[in-house]
């Protein structure tokens, strides 16, 4: 698990974390832009690399 999901945090219930954890992983794939990726988000480059390899 990512450090700059969980540092710093208490979940006070199971299903708090189980919420945040979706939102994390929804921005981790969805939003964060990666200079290795060319500055596209994780599923735009994986979209990208479909589209090149049909």
């Amino acid at each position: 698990m990512k450090t700059e999901f969980v540092k710093n945090k208490t979940f006070l219930s199971l299903k708090e974390l189980k919420v945040e954890l979706a939102d994390y992983v929804n921005w981790f794939n969805n939003y964060r832009i990666h200079s290795s990726l060319n500055y596209l988000t994780p599923r735009a480059f994986k979209e990208n690399a479909l589209k090149k390899s049909v």
